[in-house]
């Protein structure tokens, strides 16, 4: 009896000491996971944050719900200012009513500081007349205020036809569509597929396993998804279809991590134009690349930043117009690297920031903005 207490005694501080020693390995970090591992850099080097653009800017790229209210409607505008951001497009403007409702609540309240893009109304799709519905939809939509076109990612992705088929980005329906773009001259913003590696399988070798690990959604399996590789030539295809559309090509086309191709796709079609929303951690690992990028293709960039965060703003003004070395991203999970300066010059920056989008979306408002 007395050997089992010993016995059960003994096993019992085996196991606080096993325990002490576990506790002790994860107060020295040991245990830490992939997820909770943020180094903090050691290098010593010349740092020069940017608050505030150097330039107006023109965010083409911004998402904000049609209902938005007065008083957060202000709140944004004294965000803006902070950051020398002089215009956000509205890309969520809908169709029919709450297009009208998204006009009257951005552009109505602030006609300076906001455009308003108007969407598809994809039901229906493939029934008889559906292209020339959606047509005149949208040259109703243009009348009520609307600036340009925006079709979001489930275009190519998830949108399905009566017969439950996938809509291809290509789809022969989109043609009087397309002519009423080129017939209105507004812009078409579009946003098709999603970063490359979120097609391919989530193993070790994914740059982007983070991401998927931590948005497991975000996976694009191949048995529900069409490859990569077949939207990027679809969505090649319209462009090239239609050359009188100028077309804002969403993300650097998910291209920022091959310039040389994108290079290619602006240097084949006129038409093709890009915006740098969500791939701001791609071009500040590659500041040289990066740089002699913007500035050959200095009349088809233009600024983008997608999810709306004033306190993000700033990384990407200090990407653009230094040359800081090695500092932190903001979402951890979209890079594990560290950015770079790209150092744009200043009649290159101007282009990025504004001039590309006063050229190509009509109705905004050029006051306030270096001549």
């Amino acid at each position: 009896m007395i050997s089992d207490r010993l016995r059960a005694l003994a096993l019992s501080l085996v196991c606080l000491l096993m325990l002490g020693a576990w506790l002790s390995l994860a107060a020295d970090g040991q245990s830490l996971t992939i997820e909770e591992w943020k180094p903090r850099s050691t290098l010593v080097v010349e740092q020069h944050p940017v608050p505030r653009a150097k330039f107006p800017v023109i965010d083409v790229h911004s998402h904000h719900r049609s209902s938005t209210t007065a008083e957060r409607l202000d709140e944004i505008v004294g965000e803006m200012d902070d950051l020398n951001l002089r215009v956000l497009v509205n890309l969520s403007g809908g169709f029919g009513e709450k297009l009208k409702t998204a006009v009257e609540n951005f552009t109505g309240r602030r006609p300076s500081r906001f455009a308003v893009f108007a969407n598809l109304n994809f039901e229906g799709i493939g029934s008889p007349g559906w292209g020339e519905r959606a047509a005149a939809q949208l040259e109703q939509d243009v009348k009520n205020g609307a600036q340009g076109l925006k079709l979001f990612k489930n275009f190519g992705l998830t949108v399905k036809d009566q017969q439950g088929k996938r809509v291809p980005v290509d789809e022969p329906s989109l043609e009087p569509v397309w002519q009423a773009c080129a017939r209105l001259k507004i812009p078409v913003l579009i946003h098709v597929a999603e970063p490359a590696e979120f097609f391919k399988p989530h193993d070790q070798f994914n740059e982007r396993w983070l991401e998927l690990k931590l948005h497991p959604n975000r996976l694009r399996a191949p048995d529900r998804f069409p490859p990569f590789e077949t939207l990027m030539a679809e969505r090649d295809h319209v462009v090239a279809a239609h050359p009188q559309v100028n077309f804002i090509i969403a993300h650097f086309g998910w291209h920022a991590n091959d310039l040389g191709r994108l290079g290619a796709l602006m240097d084949k079609y006129p038409n093709f134009y890009t915006e740098t929303g969500a791939i701001l951690a791609e071009l500040g690992r590659q500041p040289f690349t990066g740089q002699k990028f913007f500035i050959k293709y200095q009349d088809r960039i233009l600024f983008g930043k997608d999810t709306y965060r004033a306190t993000e703003f700033p990384y990407y003004w200090r990407v653009f117009e230094t040359r800081d070395e090695y500092f932190d991203y903001y979402r951890h999970y979209h890079a594990h690297w560290q950015m770079y300066g790209l150092g744009l010059p200043d009649d290159v920056l101007k282009k990025l920031y504004y001039k590309n989008a006063l050229r190509l979306i009509p109705g905004i408002d050029s006051t306030g903005f270096p001549q």
